[in-house]
């Protein structure tokens, strides 16, 4: 085996991708974040590029004939936005030590907090590949003199083998809906305590009021005029919101190109014209809502747009989960259940990482008082589902 690393996705073969993360739907574990075709839009589409502060740098575990047996998608970083694991704290605190916090190694999909699989092998029980990965992450981490590593919302049998070499584990919440086998939104409805149903109810009534009708676009549906709609949606909310969008209109066509069948837009439509939408990306058995925007306020248009149509669309094509992004306990009354998240951290600095285990001791145990707490105060009757344990 031998290790490199590629500066960008064009250097990669897709087909060798493929046989680590799954082609499609069907296979079963199918994540359209890790597609080739969707971080390499990102990378040719300007978004996450070194101009932008996510320099490539891609760990490519290979067989001496150049076959591709193990990766890990990465990123030079020169700050920490865009990441939904907040660590501006530590870098202050060592930038005020005199440290040098940035540039960082982050293993991630960039602008995306979604759970999935970081240590990738063409066969994930191959526990010997994934440790050469990790020792190749802090080997490089202290090759160029790098502050951290960070490997961000990575499934739950990925820690242990972190945990061996070294890395921190850090937690964090996330609200998921569970498909349940509802054959219907008011059969997932009965299993709400009375009071929470007829809230829901009147809720989604509200929100269409004034003559707003709903679509959902995917496949085809997904022309260059319905995408010129939605980025305006997204650059009105996203500039005021986080200031600068990350993603930019060209990153729209690629993936519209790529990967349509993967996506669902949810389009609002008033007197003719969309006036809101929400991003949705289709997986084998999960639904993954990203981002919104709208140029028109109306009561509680956001939460049927991303909540309640992602639930509808979930349970009419049989997906089990809606991952509805980062945060939001707004979204535990809409049937969104708490969930524990992950990530590890390699900290190449002694008192840094000192300093930083002892914070994340102390997180994780309000973390998870705060899970228990929210799952007290779900909208669930007594008896209805669980949260995540983990």
């Amino acid at each position: 085996m031998k290790i490199r690393f590629a500066s960008s996705f064009g250097e990669i073969d897709e087909k060798a991708w493929r046989r680590l993360t799954g082609a499609s739907r069907d296979c079963g574990a199918y994540n359209p974040f890790l597609s080739h075709a969707f971080l390499s839009s990102l990378e040719e589409s300007g978004s996450a590029v070194a101009r932008t502060g996510w320099q490539g740098h891609h760990l490519l575990l290979e067989t001496d004939e150049g076959e591709l047996q193990g990766a890990v998608a990465g990123y030079l970083k020169s700050h920490s936005q865009g990441e939904y694991v907040f660590d501006h704290g530590w870098a202050q605190a060592f930038e005020r030590a005199g440290g040098r916090y940035y540039p960082k190694l982050q293993c991630s999909v960039p602008f995306t907090p979604a759970t999935g699989p970081r240590l990738l092998t063409v066969d994930d029980t191959a526990d010997r590949n994934r440790l050469r990965l990790i020792q190749a992450l802090k080997k490089e981490t202290d090759r160029l003199g790098l502050s951290s590593c960070h490997i961000t919302f990575l499934q739950d049998d990925e820690w242990s083998l972190l945990e061996q070499e070294g890395f921190l584990h850090r937690t964090d919440q996330q609200f998921h809906f569970v498909n349940q086998g509802y054959s219907s939104h008011d059969d997932f409805l009965e299993t709400l305590a009375s009071r929470k149903r007829k809230a829901l109810r009147k809720e989604r009534r509200e929100a269409l009021a004034n003559g707003i009708e709903i679509d959902w676009l995917t496949g085809k549906d997904l022309t260059e005029e319905i995408w010129d709609q939605f980025f305006a949606f997204y650059m009105d909310t996203g500039s005021r919101k986080w200031g600068r969008p990350y993603l930019t209109r060209r990153f729209y066509s690629l993936i519209g190109e790529r990967m349509a069948d993967d996506i669902l837009l949810v389009m609002a439509r008033r007197e003719g014209r969309y006036i809101a939408g929400a991003i949705n990306f289709i997986g084998s058995d999960t639904l993954y809502g990203r981002h919104w925007g709208a140029l028109e306020d109306h009561p509680y248009l956001h939460f049927e747009v991303c909540y309640h149509q992602a639930i509808d669309f979930a349970i009419a094509r049989g997906l089990k989960t809606v991952e509805a992004g980062a945060q939001g306990e707004h979204k535990l009354a809409r049937g969104y259940l708490p969930v524990t998240t992950h990530s590890a951290h390699y900290i190449a600095h002694p008192g840094l990482r000192r300093a930083v285990d002892d914070y994340l001791e102390h997180e994780r145990r309000e973390v998870a008082a705060i899970g228990e707490y929210l799952h007290e105060h779900s909208p669930f009757r007594k008896g209805g589902p669980m949260p995540d344990e983990s």
